[in-house]
């Protein structure tokens, strides 16, 4: 079905993103690309997709890549997608309209299908994968996870013979990712080849015939579900991987109650998008020193309360204090600094070195070299932000966030994209920056995340939060 042979590619030349990879994938077979971050899972997504070349003209190909019978570099992309579904990293760049009903039937409109049996697999899709909640509403008011979701909509409604699916679960919650997991198994069983790239590992456990392990841009090693399986903790931590095993969370849930003589305190916080609750009646506290995890399903309003917390958007009611004083959203802004969920909306210069400076006007040449080197990425210092890997990108936007200076750090997924050992630094820093006088704000769905750095967890339920 998929027969990547002898292949390598560069984005840029002599870079070797790829090299040497032989991979090959029958029908049927649900395989897991797993590797840390920049290790060249994502290109070879691209690779089967057809993305690559058709799509880097000045990448440098070598090989030869067939997918159900198809040479890709020859093949028209849209002979591929008639056989190849993908869902990206990032949902967004690839919606074409702003209602869920129009997005879903897209690809099947786009192809030509009969009306008659694009309504037919609209009712069915939305059956099939419980997602009559979204039906009605723009993409715009969706959620990150919604928005992943959604995406994986468009493909399933294609029919395709091959899944490919790049990080899917990046900002999913729990309930979403058990409902991935089942409509990955429903591919399996009508026929279907699934191929993902991803570093939450968990809930692919019973799912995959086999892993494929990367490293540097080489296929390293190959291991059955069983072999995989079996890795000790210390195998996996050696392979930069993350747990195999479902966490639970440790930090105790707070409600809002506990008395913070000087820091920041949230009172009887509520947001509407016009008629629209997201939450109501909200209480907050954090102390400088702590890590405050936010958690709750896709949806809840966790984003939306990020926002809230550093001025970007106006609450409905309630008020935003810092040390006693209450602060104004342009007060806010002032006193804190947010790394969104998207990072590529908060990237805007021209090199990674550049974009540190951008940060603040105070940040040294010496204290941007540290921390790109924590954070592994100081051999990417000249490198355009655009050009990282969706892990390397993450880490860039919590680099300008620490060089920042501001009292009160907000992150809304900050282990996108990111592998064992990247998650590690990530948490080390944040807990060091923490010691600083800082307060950190953590919205994640990510457990391991959470248990390793949160003193403590507040659950955003969407409704009269308490």
């Amino acid at each position: 079905m998929i027969e990547i042979k002898d292949t390598s590619f560069d984005y840029v030349k002599g870079q070797n993103t790829l090299d040497h990879v032989n991979i090959n994938i029958g029908k049927g077979e649900c395989v897991l690309l797993c590797g840390e971050s920049g290790c060249g899972k994502t290109t070879v997504t691209k690779l089967i997709n057809g993305l690559i070349p058709h799509f880097e003209e000045n990448g440098e190909l070598r090989g030869k890549v067939t997918v159900a019978g198809l040479d890709t570099a020859k093949a028209e992309l849209y002979q591929l997608s008639c056989h190849v579904g993908s869902v990206f990293q990032n949902p967004k760049s690839q919606f074409f309209h702003t209602d869920a009903e129009s997005e879903i039937v897209f690809g099947l409109e786009n192809s030509g299908t009969d009306p008659a049996i694009i309504r037919q697999r609209l009712d069915d899709t939305v059956r099939e994968l419980g997602i009559s909640s979204m039906l009605g509403r723009s993409v715009f008011s969706m959620s990150g996870g919604e928005k992943q979701m959604l995406a994986f909509a468009s493909v399933y409604a294609m029919g395709a013979d091959i899944f490919v699916l790049d990080e899917p679960t990046a900002n999913l919650d729990e309930g979403a990712i058990q409902l991935l997991a089942r409509l990955i198994r429903k591919c399996k069983t009508d026929g279907k080849t699934v191929v993902i790239a991803e570093h939450r590992l968990y809930f692919l456990m019973e799912l995959i015939d086999r892993a494929i392990y990367m490293e540097k841009g080489r296929v390293v090693r190959e291991f059955t579900r069983e072999q995989f399986s079996a890795l000790t903790d210390s195998e996996r931590i050696s392979m930069g991987l993350r747990t195999l095993t479902k966490t639970a969370l440790i930090p105790r849930i707070d409600h809002g109650q506990q008395n913070v003589p000087k820091g920041l305190e949230v009172r009887g916080l509520s947001f509407r998008y016009g008629k629209q609750k997201v939450f109501t009646g909200l209480d907050l506290n954090a102390g400088y020193g702590e890590i405050i995890g936010i958690i709750g399903k896709n949806g809840a309003g966790k984003s939306t309360l990020s926002r809230c917390l550093c001025g970007l958007i106006k609450e409905s009611d309630g008020e935003i204090l810092l040390d006693g004083k209450r602060l104004k959203d342009r007060a806010r802004r002032k006193e804190s600094f947010l790394v969104m969920q998207d990072v590529n909306h908060q990237l805007f210069s021209d090199s990674v070195t550049n974009e540190c400076h951008m940060s603040s006007e105070d940040v040294s040449e010496e204290r941007a070299d540290h921390i790109l080197s924590l954070l592994d990425l100081a051999d990417f210092k000249d490198k355009h932000p655009m050009a990282l890997s969706g892990g390397q990108k993450q880490r860039l936007a919590v680099a300008t966030a620490i060089l920042s200076g501001k009292k009160i750090l907000v992150f809304d997924e900050p282990s996108s994209g990111l592998d064992y050992r990247r998650m590690e630094s990530v948490s080390s820093m944040l807990k060091k920056i923490a010691a600083d006088d800082r307060i950190i704000i953590v919205v994640s769905h990510d457990y391991e995340l959470l248990n390793n750095i949160c003193d403590r967890c507040f659950c955003v339920t969407g409704e009269k939060d308490q």
